[in-house]
């Protein structure tokens, strides 16, 4: 397969004994988990493997999935700690101030005032706004909301991101 491969999840570990597994989750579309979607697992450098999601629902903030003929454990035990993921193809035109986490993920983080915070290392999805997490050198991370009163200016093409952090948030 040649064509580039984006994580949309990854498998944390079964659940239950008819081949449901648990998914932390690394995308915004909803969709990307609804019956009938065709994603792909890999693990290291194995090829990847199609799955075609088969039932998806919540628990415990985390999307419980199956796949069409995966009926037991034994069927999903070894997808544990693998990815999944979507290909370039399958992804959405998004629209004005919407990324990707691939296009976020990596990109150097400046304050107005032109000072280098650190790298977005990771992207949280606890609720209403997104969460990057901003690995600072010599520092602990800090986490910035994905709000229109903290970032400022976001440019994948630069790997940049400019961001006006409201009061306490460098604390």
């Amino acid at each position: 397969m040649t064509d580039t491969m984006f994580n949309v999840g990854k498998i944390i570990n079964t659940h239950g004994i008819k081949g449901e597994v648990k998914v932390q989750r690394i995308t915004d579309f909803e969709e990307r988990f609804e019956p009938g979607q065709l994603l792909y697992w890999a693990n290291n450098n194995q090829d990847p493997k199609p799955l075609v999601v088969k039932s998806h629902r919540m628990h415990k903030g985390f999307d419980l999935l199956t796949f069409a003929d995966h009926s037991t454990i034994n069927d999903v035990e070894g997808y544990k700690n693998g990815m999944l993921m979507v290909t370039s193809k399958e992804q959405e035109e998004l629209g004005e101030h919407e990324f990707y986490f691939h296009e976020i993920i990596g990109c150097s983080v400046y304050l107005v005032s032109g000072e280098e915070l650190g790298r977005v290392k990771e992207i949280l999805t606890p609720g209403a706004n997104d969460v990057w997490v901003i690995e600072r050198p010599a520092k602990g991370d800090l986490l910035i909301p994905y709000i229109e009163e903290v970032v400022k200016e976001v440019n994948p093409a630069e790997q940049k991101v400019i961001i006006d952090p409201i009061e306490g948030l460098l604390d």
